[in-house]
């Protein structure tokens, strides 16, 4: 019922949506997406992080917003009217919705056309979520591609997973971290 209550509460204007990072790994983000015209978000939750990435991305840009949206108690996700009707309210871009998991959206004919120049990771962040988002997103990454939630706890799974294979991918730089936030950039 906390969903419920939420979405509620949101459709009566009485909670913002804002990106569930923190101020620094945020700002940090806007810093990378800013003016990029390929992107995809992999965890779009209620879409407070996907407006801000559709607020700085090129004006002629796509963003891919994938989320399996899952139903919660009542089989309704209450996040997928929140994060469209927050996301709908930025007037720039196109935002194309994918309603599956981030490994499985890879796969998507409109996504495997042509790389992408940002990709923000912050979906499964177990070890194999985060290993089946990498191995489907890396080799479409042509810039930047940056994962929220793997600097912290060692024995979390997308932590762990981080360190053992992202981090030490040749192909890939990191170029900064900031909190649980790091960015990479293809070499």
């Amino acid at each position: 019922m906390k969903s419920l209550h939420r979405w509620l509460l949101w459709r009566l204007g009485r909670i913002a949506i804002t990106p569930w990072a923190d101020p620094g790994e945020t700002a940090c983000l806007v810093e990378y997406a800013r003016n990029k015209r390929r992107l995809a978000e992999i965890g779009v939750w209620e879409g407070g992080t996907t407006k801000m990435l559709r607020h700085v991305m090129a004006s002629d840009g796509v963003l891919f917003a994938i989320d399996p949206f899952p139903g919660g108690r009542l089989g309704l996700s209450y996040q997928r009217p929140i994060a469209h009707g927050e996301v709908r309210r930025i007037p720039n871009g196109t935002v194309v919705w994918l309603r599956t998991t981030g490994s499985q959206a890879a796969s998507d004919p409109r996504v495997v056309t042509a790389p992408f120049d940002f990709i923000f990771v912050d979906g499964d962040h177990t070890f194999d979520g985060l290993q089946a988002d990498w191995e489907a997103w890396a080799p479409r990454a042509s810039d930047i591609i940056a994962f929220h939630d793997v600097i912290g706890e060692p024995n979390q799974g997308s932590v762990r997973f981080a360190r053992e294979r992202i981090f030490t991918d040749p192909r890939f730089a990191v170029l900064k971290t900031v909190g649980s936030l790091a960015v990479l950039k293809r070499r």
